[in-house]
């Protein structure tokens, strides 16, 4: 059953991964590699850090988990194919999206910020799916409109229960590697993924975990959210793309603010930093996926000492073209 305040529960949490397991959208159980702190020399000694590598998963980002479980809700007519599917994103969710839809076989359009790679837009393209860019402040509007006046299904790309509760999986699965973490880092663009992950943690019972999520400052949607009490809209510009909605999710806020001890900002250049350390040590991480790192290199977390830490990593779309030009 739904919770009366509108938050998911474990039930569905627990519901989402059994959907995961039985999807056919290949969605797999991502590495946590562990006792990892001697991979980077600045960090405390006593500090037991451990790394989920989401860059791993299908798609190369987390974001299949939840597109996984919302397709498993999708209406009959859209299943049916007589109604179409619609999102907005700046990359990795309207990948995973493409991708389940073509496996699907349902049509759908994703909405994408003129900002947006040109490398991202034809890969979504190339998965069947079509593309149209838009200002950031035109895609909201757009979207109600294509749902409202052509009868579009929305899946949203992080405002959404079922995304989260998919993106919950996560946290149940380091859970079941007997790791009780005493600090945990997210990387937060509009929430989904910290507020799965933080929920799926305090509500199997880790109540004295402190969860962050972590933003490019650039882009300190949930931040400015929290000091306003309420889901902000405001501009954005970070190199970190897909942590870089206009606004927060009221969803997401909600659940943030219940589980997340807070949030903190990091610089483009702590991710672009962190990005080259990943790289020296073989791991392919593009700069959203280096945000809840840079915030434990860049000395942003407090009382880490002595402390088990488990820092999402949490996509890998970086082509090596790409790489090149952020890191020269």
């Amino acid at each position: 059953m739904p919770s009366e305040d509108g938050l998911i529960t474990l039930r569905e949490i627990e519901g989402a991964r059994k959907n995961l397991a039985e999807s056919d959208l290949g969605v797999i159980k991502t590495p946590l590699l562990k006792h990892v702190t001697g991979m980077f020399p600045q960090l405390p000694k006593s500090v037991d850090l451990y790394l989920k590598l989401e860059n791993t998963q299908t798609t190369g980002s987390f974001k299949i988990r939840g597109v996984a479980n919302q397709m498993k809700f999708l209406p009959d007519d859209v299943k049916n194919g007589e109604r179409k599917l619609i999102t907005m994103s700046a990359g990795n969710y309207g990948k995973a999206f493409a991708y389940a839809l073509q496996k699907h076989k349902l049509s759908g359009l994703c909405l994408m910020p003129i900002t947006a790679p040109q490398s991202r837009v034809e890969l979504i393209k190339n998965l069947g799916c079509v593309v149209e860019t838009y200002l950031h402040s035109e895609i909201r509007h757009t979207m109600k409109r294509y749902e409202q006046t052509h009868g579009y299904h929305v899946l949203h790309s992080f405002d959404d229960k079922d995304l989260i509760a998919g993106y919950a999986s996560a946290s149940l699965e380091i859970l079941e590697e007997d790791v009780k973490p005493d600090i945990v880092l997210v990387c937060c663009g509009g929430g989904g993924l910290v507020s799965g992950v933080a929920s799926g943690f305090k509500l199997s019972g880790l109540k004295d975990c402190r969860i962050y999520a972590v933003e490019p400052q650039g882009s300190p949607t949930m931040y400015e959210s929290y000091k306003k009490g309420s889901p902000v809209t405001m501009r954005v510009k970070s190199i970190a793309g897909g942590l870089s909605p206009p606004f927060a999710g009221t969803r997401t806020f909600q659940h943030c603010k219940k589980y997340v001890k807070d949030v903190i900002l990091v610089s483009d250049q702590e991710l672009l930093d962190t990005m080259q350390q990943f790289y020296k040590r073989g791991l392919v991480v593009e700069p959203s996926g280096c945000a809840a790192m840079a915030a434990l290199l860049g000395g942003h977390v407090p009382d880490i000492e002595g402390k088990k830490i488990v820092v999402f990593v949490t996509g890998g779309n970086v082509s090596p073209s790409e790489m090149v030009s952020l890191l020269q």
